[in-house]
Formats: C-alpha cells, sequence, structure tokens
C-alpha cells in the first residue's frame, strides 16, 4: 500500500479561485470511486495555521494534490514548515485542469511529480546562537 500515493483535495473554500464546477465534479468523482482521500476546507488558510497536519501529510512520501498551481502548493506547504519532497508530489491543478483531466491522473497508481525546481523551500527557524 506504500506504494499508492496518498490523495489530497482542497475545496478552496475562502479563496475561491477554483472554478466552482471542477472542484464539485472532483469531489463527486472522488466519492464514487474507491479511493481513500482527505479532503480539506482550504490549504490557503492551513498554510496560513501552520497546521500539523501538513507536516504530517508532507511526511507520509507519495502524494497527489487536487488544488491549484503547483508552485502556490509548494509554498504553501514550505510557509508551514512542511517543505514538501520534489519528486514524490503531483499537483492537479483545478484552475486550469478539467475535472476529467484531474479525476483521470488521481486515478493512476503513477506518480506523475511536477512540483517546480527553484530555491530551497522554508526552512525551520534555527536556535538563536548565545552571544
Amino acid at each position: 500500500m506504500a506504494d499508492i500515493p496518498r490523495i489530497l483535495y482542497c475545496n478552496c473554500t475562502y479563496a475561491q479561485v477554483v472554478p466552482k464546477d471542477v472542484k464539485e465534479a472532483v469531489l463527486r468523482g472522488l466519492c464514487g470511486s474507491q479511493a481513500a482521500f482527505d479532503a480539506v476546507a482550504d490549504l490557503c488558510e492551513m498554510s496560513a495555521r501552520r497546521d500539523p497536519h501538513l507536516q504530517q501529510l508532507a511526511a507520509e512520501g507519495k502524494l497527489k494534490i487536487a488544488a491549484c498551481y503547483p508552485r502556490a502548493v509548494k509554498w504553501l506547504f514550505a510557509a508551514a514548515q512542511a517543505p514538501l519532497a520534489h519528486d514524490a508530489v503531483e499537483v492537479l491543478n483545478m484552475r486550469t485542469q478539467t475535472a476529467e483531466e484531474v479525476l483521470s491522473a488521481l486515478a493512476k497508481p503513477e506518480l506523475q511529480p511536477n512540483l517546480p525546481a527553484g530555491k530551497v523551500t522554508a526552512e525551520p527557524p534555527s536556535a538563536p546562537t548565545p552571544g
């Protein structure tokens, strides 16, 4: 079971930047499937609160996330001190992809990592040096 990516669905409740019809169709499709998944109200809000659940998800391994832009998801997790592994995460963009495209990718057992490379993600604050 460890090789099967975990699925995380973001409802984008507060920012409401994902088209309503797409996110509703993706959620309906996930609910009607045999796939186990986590649904959260809003990754942005969870990041702002540094929700420990984000750290848990980041640490567990392979992860498919239905949310928005991969770069945004990468930095939301980094801001919550839960950096994602570039080779273990695939982000499906409900802002630009159709519900069918997102559901098709979520149904595949293979992972297509797509986090953008770039700056090192946020590091936990270091302890002050005595001085």
